[in-house]
C-alpha cells in the first residue's frame, strides 16, 4: 500500500461513544481513555514499524468514507465499531471492497453481555476479531495485522 511515510499504515478507527472511555461505565470498560488506547496501539506499533492513523466518530458516514480512503493507501485496519458494531451495513461493505487485514477489537465481550450485542456485522469481513481484553487486545491485534503484513522479522 502506498502512503507518504515509507512505514506501513495502519488506520485504527474507533465508532459511536468511545470518544467518553475513561469516564462511561468504567465498570465495563475500565478508566482507560480513548488518548490511552491510540497511544497503547502506537506503542504496539512503533517494534514492527507501523505507522499509526487514528480517527474517531460517532457519525457512521465518516468511518465509512475513512475506510473509502484508506483504500490503496493503508496497509490495515483495526477497528472498534462501538454500538456500530451489530448494525452499521456501510461500514460493513466499506470493509469489504478494503483488501487488507481487519480485525475487529471489543474493549469488553459483548457475548457476555446484552443478546442485542451478540452480533456483529463486521466480524464477516474481518480479518479477526478480539474482544473481552481491554487495552491487551489492540495490543495483540496490532501483533496479528503485524504477522499478517509480515513485518514480525523487523
Amino acid at each position: 500500500m502506498s502512503n507518504d511515510s515509507p512505514r506501513p499504515l495502519l488506520l485504527v478507527l474507533h465508532g459511536a461513544n468511545l470518544n467518553l472511555l475513561g469516564q462511561r461505565e468504567p465498570h465495563i470498560y475500565g478508566t482507560a481513555t480513548l488518548d490511552d488506547y491510540v497511544s497503547a496501539v502506537r506503542s504496539a506499533a512503533e517494534p514492527f514499524g507501523l505507522e499509526v492513523e487514528a480517527l474517531q466518530s460517532n457519525h457512521e458516514g465518516d468511518l465509512v468514507d475513512a475506510i473509502h480512503s484508506a483504500r490503496g493507501r493503508c496497509s490495515a485496519i483495526l477497528i472498534n465499531p462501538g454500538a456500530f458494531t451489530h448494525y452499521a451495513w456501510s461500514i460493513h461493505d466499506a470493509l469489504s471492497a478494503y483488501s487488507g487485514p481487519v480485525v475487529e477489537v471489543h474493549i469488553s465481550n459483548p457475548n457476555a453481555r446484552e443478546a442485542w450485542r451478540h452480533t456483529s456485522v463486521v466480524a464477516p469481513v474481518a480479518t479477526g476479531s478480539i474482544m473481552g481484553l481491554g487495552m491487551h487486545g489492540y495490543e495483540l491485534a496490532v501483533a496479528a495485522i503485524a504477522r499478517k503484513l509480515d513485518l514480525t522479522t523487523r
